[in-house]
């Protein structure tokens, strides 16, 4: 009853404030309440870039009482560009970060607020699950409000038409995920009479963070996410058969030229492209499988998208993630009171209110979705792919939140997707040293991921072979790989007799 009543307050309030902000044209609207705080954010990019001063945008600062300036960063250049300003104390007063060795040395160099004492004064903030905080956090102390996800997002999405045509199965094994390739790189899936396709393009960042390709395939086939832990040993998952396995087939797929060998140059929104415009057919993806969809029948409207679960020999199986697409935290640069950084938190808890999370999740009523009843009808899925999915993948949205607001129609695919998503948490494999401390991986835990990173690069273009692979093993563990697992043990041995 509380929550219908907040969410029939929160509706009046946010049309209230909606009369007030004159044509979504993009015009600047003015408040006509007390001075709007002004609030920079740093925030990554996914896809194409919203329009300045659109409807969400406004409809956000309105309701919460700021006056918004997102830097919009590609996600290629974001982790550079922010080394580059943290360097420069030039950070934005709100900025996402990702739980790395980088981003964890400067918390711990004490360039972030602390902001873990201050939640309970906020009304969702302190009741967001313990879990979410606890993957966050550094040494015990909460620096950042994560951007809340689901903890299993993988999924495979691929070209139903294509595979029909070429009479192909979805992959299980290795060997299946090498003739899907072939197939539609070499078989013209697409019936042009050329041999223009890939099967999968892979960016820069394919063997990076949650969304590793290589740790995505090598868990679905028995691999550990990221460390295989074994009577207390911790083993990087790099030194696993599965995670070896599915590097050869990376290596056999360039070496045969079944992927695009321009793979270390290009960026995540250039890949995008090249499946949007219909030359790609298969992807593992975290539940975007409508948004391809609507993007590629503009180029090919024949085409079909299909979603099914990440499996393997062994059936359903993909690596848990940490619940969050990175936190926010507030720099000491930037924000220098603590009646500020209050100003930002409470900015933070008014995006869980009930008319918020409607404007994040569906955009505008009566520009980007109507009211049909029971549910939200969306009018203009391009419009929504540009003007409200860059904040939909920037701001919080949990689905808890979303149970008393106005669920959209969504075509078929988007709901399987959103169902294999749900199911998605009772098959994945979590981190055992996703929230244990290790110093010698906040010292050099950039180090030693580039020193593995460049060598599976290597591997797989074949510019060395596997006694070539072992010696960058010898070298990881020599840099520090060692000790860094003997840490994790020790961590781990202390977690388990508390």
């Amino acid at each position: 009853m509380k929550m219908n009543v907040c969410r029939g307050i929160g509706i009046l309030m946010l049309t209230a404030v909606l009369a007030g902000c004159g044509p979504v044209d993009g015009s600047k609207a003015k408040s006509s309440g007390p001075d709007r705080f002004y609030l920079s954010i740093g925030a990554t990019l996914i896809g194409e870039l919203p329009p300045n001063n659109n409807a969400v945008e406004k409809a956000i600062e309105a309701y919460t009482n700021t006056d918004l300036q997102i830097e919009w960063i590609p996600m290629s250049a974001y982790d550079d560009k922010q080394r580059l300003m943290i360097a420069a104390g030039e950070l934005p007063k709100l900025v996402k970060l990702a739980y790395t060795p980088d981003y964890i040395s400067t918390i711990k160099a004490g360039q972030f607020w602390e902001l873990g004492p201050m939640l309970k004064d906020y009304a969702h903030l302190s009741v967001l699950d313990s879990q979410y905080y606890s993957n966050i956090s550094v040494e015990g102390r909460i620096y950042g409000i994560p951007i809340v996800r689901d903890l299993g997002r993988a999924t495979i999405q691929y070209r139903k038409d294509w595979f029909d045509r070429l009479g192909l199965k979805v992959p299980v094994t290795l060997e299946d995920w090498y003739t899907v390739v072939h197939a539609m790189t070499l078989e013209d899936p697409d019936g042009n009479g050329k041999q223009d396709t890939y099967g999968m393009v892979l960016d820069k960042r394919y063997n990076q963070d949650v969304s590793s390709m290589l740790t995505r395939i090598s868990v679905s086939q028995g691999g550990p996410n990221k460390w295989l832990v074994e009577d207390n040993q911790f083993i990087p998952e790099f030194l696993t058969e599965p995670f070896f396995e599915t590097m050869k087939l990376f290596r056999r797929l360039y070496t045969e030229k079944l992927i695009n060998s321009d793979f270390i140059v290009v960026d995540n929104n250039e890949a995008s492209k090249i499946y949007d415009s219909g030359r790609a057919g298969i992807q593992i993806s975290g539940g975007n499988a409508q948004s391809w969809m609507d993007k590629l029948i503009k180029t090919v409207p024949e085409a079909e998208v299909d979603v099914v679960f990440l499996a393997g020999p062994d059936g359903n199986r993909l690596p848990g993630e940490p619940g969050n697409a990175g936190f926010f935290a507030v720099p000491k640069d930037s924000v220098k009171t603590l009646e500020e950084v209050k100003q930002i938190l409470e900015f933070l808890d008014k995006l869980f209110d009930p008319p918020m999370q409607m404007v994040i999740t569906r955009g505008i009523e009566d520009r980007h979705w109507s009211d049909s009843g029971d549910y939200a009808e969306i009018l203009d899925r391009t419009l929504d792919l540009r003007e409200v999915k860059p904040y939909r993948d920037l701001l919080p949205n949990l689905a808890e939140y979303q149970q008393s607001i106005k669920p959209v129609r969504q075509p078929e695919l988007y709901q399987k997707n959103q169902e294999i998503g749900k199911m998605n948490k009772e098959y994945v494999v979590e981190n055992p040293a996703l929230t244990l401390e290790s110093d010698t991986y906040r010292e050099k835990g950039k180090e030693l991921e580039i020193i593995i990173q460049d060598a599976e690069t290597k591997f797989i273009m074949g510019m060395i072979d596997e006694e070539g692979w072992r010696a960058e093993l010898s070298r990881w563990q020599e840099a520090g790989g060692s000790q860094m697992c003997r840490e994790y043990e020790l961590a781990n041995r202390s977690r388990a007799a508390e």
